[in-house]
């Protein structure tokens, strides 16, 4: 390793999960100059399944943040480097395109992005750093970078020859693009939350006609090209300007990426390839509403979540004992049935990014304190956007609860790799028979959905029985546990 591969060290993006590919960064909690100590968490990036803070793994001074807050990285790829040594005083990052290679040995598809990258307009627009391993990136915007200085030996680059002057007057930069040093259209500029929200609309800078000073591409540009191309789509050829400005702005189009993308793909994969079927039961849980109140009071609870969901996840634990091959996956390459002697619990919960179904693990060994406890901090967690990979991973059953939207009861899509989903829906006070006379009562609905290649009729009607008995009579759990 030379002496610049010790000091300028290149943090990667890791795989945060299990054989994830892609993340994106949602935010840098550095800047170059910065001091970052091991451990230090320098990033949060969203993947397919969370949102994780990534920390990083030395010592030094972040010398160059290779990408924007909101930009999708591969796995592998470099996005921080630190100089270890910043005492060293001035030196050239290995990743100085200079010292790459000599200029006969480049691509000749390189050469334009030298030259473009060497108009210092705005921060952020100088040399772009070159890789042997993947094709030449482009200048990030909005990101501070130092210019390498030549390495020791190295020949300094040679400045482009200036273009030759033209008759005719040059025109402003405000009303034509910039050129670069062969003549090509140079990179718009536009500024770091401009390019993002240039992205988030679809709108391609390049055909954007900035109205800023020097050239610089502003918000309103930005927005008036989104209008032009969403009233371009909604309005005939023939319409009048004035039906243009109508109907703009009427729509909004967000990318859909991170955990919605992976949560539509999931969902689309399990409805399409498990034969669900779903059973309904209504059941009496005045007993179970009555004892989740006496819980609360309990003081070996204190502290602790106590709701109906404890004691519905309480019943299901308690019906999977009973009826334990319900507890399985299906296993397609192989062609066999899994069936599992442990349960972990998954909750599906509604987050700002998407639905995520973290699982508590091992929930079959847990007391009813242990379980309350680790309901309680899935809830927080996933509240908090804070749900790591790990936790959404290996669930082998879930429950989702409909009920505090105020739904009596859906037919829920099973999670991929499990064999079946429990919907819980709102509790109301209804007119009910109880010992032969009509009387209000807390009432709930009960939807199991389960996959019908391993859980046949039989199986399925016995667990939902189970869960809707216990929650009718709770001191099941006791006499069945």
């Amino acid at each position: 390793m030379t002496a610049v591969e010790q000091r300028f060290r290149e943090f990667k993006m890791p795989d945060v999960g299990e054989g994830l590919t892609e993340a994106e960064i949602l935010k840098w909690f550095v800047a170059p100059g910065d001091t970052v100590t091991d451990g230090q968490v320098v990033c949060e990036v969203e993947t397919a399944k969370a949102a994780v803070e990534l920390p990083i793994p030395f010592d030094g001074v972040v010398h160059e943040l290779r990408f924007d807050e909101g930009t999708t990285v591969d796995v592998g790829t470099p996005i921080i480097s630190v100089d270890t040594n910043p005492g060293a005083g001035e030196a050239a990052p290995q990743a100085a395109p200079a010292a790459e290679a000599p200029a006969a040995e480049k691509p000749a598809a390189a050469e334009p992005e030298e030259k473009e990258g060497r108009q210092a307009n705005l921060v952020g627009y100088g040399a772009a750093p070159a890789s042997t391993k993947r094709r030449p990136r482009k200048p990030l915007p909005g990101l501070q970078r130092s210019a390498p200085a030549p390495s020791a030996g190295a020949p300094a680059p040679q400045e482009p020859a200036p273009a030759p002057a033209r008759p005719e007057a040059a025109p402003s930069p405000a009303s034509s693009p910039a050129l670069n040093g062969s003549g090509r259209t140079a990179r718009p500029l536009a500024k770091p939350p401009v390019r993002k929200l240039a992205k988030d609309l679809g709108i391609d800078l390049e055909t954007v006609t900035p109205s800023g000073a020097d050239g610089i591409i502003t918000r309103e540009d930005v927005h008036a090209a989104a209008e032009a191309v969403q009233a371009a789509r909604e309005t005939p050829v023939a319409a009048p300007s004035a039906a243009v400005t109508a109907v703009a702005g009427r729509e909004r189009r967000v990318p859909v990426k991170g955990v919605r993308k992976a949560t539509a793909q999931a969902m689309v994969h399990s409805a399409f390839t498990a034969p669900h079927v779903t059973e309904f039961v209504t059941v009496d849980v005045t007993r179970t509403m009555k004892l989740v109140a006496d819980l609360k009071q309990d003081p070996e609870l204190a502290g602790l979540r106590v709701n109906p969901l404890l004691l519905v996840a309480k019943a299901l634990l308690v019906a999977i004992r009973r009826n334990p091959d319900i507890n399985a996956t299906w296993d397609e390459d192989n062609q066999e049935i899994v069936y599992k002697d442990y349960v972990n619990l998954g909750i599906a919960a509604a987050t700002p990014r998407g639905l995520i179904v973290p699982n508590i693990k091992d929930a079959h060994a847990k007391t009813l304190p242990e379980l309350a406890s680790a309901l309680g901090e899935l809830v927080t967690t996933a509240r908090e956007g804070k749900t790591t990979p790990a936790a959404m991973s290996g669930g082998t059953i879930t429950i989702t609860n409909v009920g505090v939207f105020g739904i009596d009861a859906g037919t829920p899509i099973i999670n991929p790799g499990e064999s079946a989903i429990l919907a819980f829906g709102a509790v109301k006070l209804q007119p009910w028979v109880h010992k032969g006379e009509v009387k209000p009562r807390q009432v709930t609905t009960l939807a199991l959905s389960f996959d019908h290649r391993l859980v046949d009729g039989e199986l399925g009607s016995k667990v939902l029985a189970d869960v809707a008995a216990v929650l009718e009579r709770p001191k099941r759990l006791m006499t069945w546990a």
